[in-house]
C-alpha cells in the first residue's frame, strides 16, 4: 500500500460498524464541528478554537513554513484521522477509531476536514491541526492494525463501504511519508535545560546577564537569571537577544556578572573549550564577524530603526558606541536615556535597521525624535544635527532582498516582544518592504509592532497547541482584564509627552 502525496492504497483495511453509544468528546459552533486533538498541553488550545475565530473574523490564516511540501496540502487531499462519531471497544475503551477525511481548507498548522461520506454536508466538518499526531496519510491503519468505521451519523448512507471508498481513495492524494519527520525536524531546538548563557538585561537593555535555561518549548527558551533570583526571560533559540558565555567579554559589551564568572568567561574565550553546562557558540545565531572596514557602520551615523522598546515605532536613531565583530549599539533619537541605560545592541546584519528615508520610500510614518519641533525631514535634520547618515550599502535588507509573502488581514500567532512570554492571537496589520505591522487582536493601534518578515516571533495559526504553548486570546471589547493589563505594562501615553520608555517584562 503506497503513502506518498500521488497515491493511495490498494487494499484496504477491514472496516468495522458502530454498536453503541461512546462518550464524545466534540463540540459544535457556527455550523462546524471542533475536535480537540491536543499534541500537548490541552491547556495551550483549551481556551481558544480558531476554527470559530476564523469564521468569525472571515479571516484567513498566513502560510505555514516549509512551503516545499505545505504546498502540497490542497482541497481533497486525503487523510486518516480520529472519528469522534463511533462505537468503542468494550474490552478497550481507550482504543481509538479512524475513518478517512479530506481537506476542505487548509489554513496555517490547520485544516477544515470532512469526513469520507458525507458528500456535501457539511454539518460534521471539523478543524484539525494537520501535525497531529493522529492525523496520518492513507494506508496508515492498515499498516499498523487499527481500525477504521465511518462515523454513525453517515453509516447508513452506504450499503458497500468497501466499493465506495475504492472509488474516493484510489488515484488520490495522501500526506507524504516524509510530512511528519520534516516537521518534527523543523521544531527541533539544539539548547537543553540548565545550559548557561548570556542573555539581554530586561531591566537595563544596555547590559547583558548571565543566565540558565529552564525550559524549552517550540525553540523558544525560558532563562532563568543567575543575579535575578526569579525572574526570568523568554527568547527563541535564534534570537539575537541572547549570547555564549564570554561574547561580552569578546566583543567588549557590558555585563552584570560576578568576577568569578568573568574569570571563567575570559578563560574560555582564550582556551574554547567548553564545559559540558555551558551552550557552545555553534549552537547560537551565526552572523558574519570578520567585515572589511568599509562595511562597518561608524560611531554617530545616523539611521532608522524599529524602536526596541516601543515596537510600534520606527524612529531616527544614532550609531553609539561600535563594538567588535560587526556589533555596536543605538540609541533612539530623543527618548534614550543620558546615561545610555536603554541603548540597544544590534548587529550590521540586522534587519531592524534601515537606510534614512527607508520609511518614506515604502510610505510608512517615521515617528520624530521625541519634542521634535515642525515637519521631520531628513536632509534638514542632519544639517541641525550636524550629522552623517549610514550608506545604503550597510543594510542588510539592501544586500539581501527578501519575498515578504504576508498580506494585510492574515492571521498569525505572534510573540508581545515587550512581554516575551506571551504568544497572542494576531493580525498582519501592513506590510512595507521586509516588515510587517503585527496587531494584536482586542488591542488598540499603540500596541502593535513591527517585525521582519522572517521573525522566528511569529508562527502560522496552530503553532502553540502544535508544541504545547498557551496562546493568549483577543481580548474582548467590553471586558478591560485587569490582570492581562498587568502583565503589558510597557504601554506608553499617546500622547508621548514623556521620554520614558519602559523596560520589557
Amino acid at each position: 500500500m503506497a503513502t506518498t502525496s500521488n497515491e493511495t492504497v490498494s487494499v484496504l483495511p477491514s472496516i468495522t460498524s458502530n454498536n453503541s453509544s461512546p462518550p464524545q468528546q466534540i463540540s459544535r459552533a457556527n455550523g462546524a464541528t471542533i475536535i480537540s486533538i491536543p499534541t500537548a498541553s490541552a491547556d495551550a488550545i483549551a481556551s481558544f478554537s480558531w476554527g470559530n475565530y476564523l469564521k468569525e473574523t472571515n479571516a484567513h490564516g498566513a502560510p505555514a513554513p516549509l512551503q516545499d511540501m505545505w504546498g502540497q496540502l490542497t482541497p481533497g487531499m486525503k487523510v486518516e484521522v480520529i472519528n469522534t462519531d463511533c462505537s468503542y471497544n468494550l474490552n478497550d475503551p481507550k482504543e481509538k477509531i479512524f475513518w478517512f477525511a479530506y481537506i476542505v481548507r487548509v489554513e496555517g498548522y490547520l485544516a477544515l476536514l470532512r469526513y469520507e461520506g458525507c458528500d456535501d454536508d457539511s454539518s460534521m466538518d471539523f478543524w484539525c491541526n494537520l501535525c497531529n499526531k493522529d492525523v496520518h496519510c492513507v494506508g496508515w491503519c492498515g499498516q499498523h492494525g487499527v481500525k477504521l468505521a465511518p462515523p454513525r451519523s453517515i453509516e447508513h448512507r452506504q450499503t458497500d463501504w468497501k466499493t465506495f471508498l475504492v472509488n474516493k481513495l484510489v488515484g488520490a492524494k495522501t500526506l507524504p511519508d516524509s510530512f511528519r519527520p520534516k516537521i518534527q525536524s523543523s521544531l527541533r531546538c539544539p539548547f537543553k535545560k540548565y545550559m548557561l548563557l548570556e542573555v539581554i538585561d530586561k531591566f537595563q537593555v544596555a547590559h547583558m546577564c548571565v543566565g540558565k535555561i529552564s525550559e524549552v518549548i517550540g525553540g523558544r527558551l525560558r532563562i532563568n537569571y543567575e543575579n535575578k533570583p526569579g525572574e526570568h526571560f523568554w527568547v527563541h533559540h535564534t534570537s539575537e537577544l541572547i549570547h555564549p558565555v564570554g561574547w561580552s567579554y569578546a566583543v567588549g559589551h557590558k555585563i552584570e556578572a560576578t568576577d568569578e564568572y568573568e574569570n571563567e568567561a575570559m578563560k574560555i574565550n582564550e582556551t574554547n573549550s567548553y564545559p559540558a553546562y555551558i551552550a557552545t557558540p555553534d549552537l547560537f545565531r551565526n552572523v558574519p564577524v570578520n567585515l572589511p572596514d568599509d562595511e562597518q557602520f561608524k560611531e554617530g551615523q545616523k539611521l532608522e530603526a524599529v524602536d526596541p522598546l516601543e515596537m510600534s515605532r520606527i524612529c531616527p536613531a544614532t550609531v553609539g558606541k561600535v563594538l567588535k565583530n560587526g556589533y555596536f549599539m543605538l540609541s533612539i533619537d530623543g527618548s534614550s536615556a543620558e546615561d545610555g541605560s536603554d541603548w540597544f545592541c544590534y548587529h550590521s546584519s540586522s534587519r531592524l535597521i534601515f537606510p534614512i528615508n527607508f520609511c518614506k520610500t515604502n510610505k510608512i510614518p517615521l515617528s520624530p525624535p521625541l519634542g521634535y519641533q515642525g515637519e521631520f525631514e531628513w536632509e534638514k535634520y542632519l544639517l541641525e544635527t550636524n550629522s552623517v547618515y549610514a550608506p545604503q550599502e550597510l543594510f542588510q535588507i539592501i544586500k539581501e532582498k527578501t519575498i515578504n509573502p504576508f498580506t494585510v488581514g492574515m492571521k498569525i500567532e505572534a510573540v508581545d516582544m515587550m512581554a516575551p512570554h506571551l504568544v497572542c492571537v494576531a493580525a498582519i496589520a501592513k506590510v512595507a518592504d521586509n516588515l510587517i505591522r503585527v496587531r494584536f487582536d482586542g488591542w488598540g493601534d499603540d500596541f502593535e509592532q513591527w517585525v521582519d518578515c522572517q521573525s522566528m516571533n511569529i508562527y502560522p495559526i496552530g503553532w502553540c497547541e502544535l508544541v504545547g504553548y498557551k496562546l493568549e486570546p483577543p481580548r474582548q471589547t467590553e471586558q478591560e482584564n485587569t490582570e492581562l493589563v498587568k502583565q503589558r505594562p510597557w504601554k506608553k501615553s499617546s500622547t508621548r509627552k514623556t521620554n520614558k520608555r519602559k523596560r520589557l517584562t
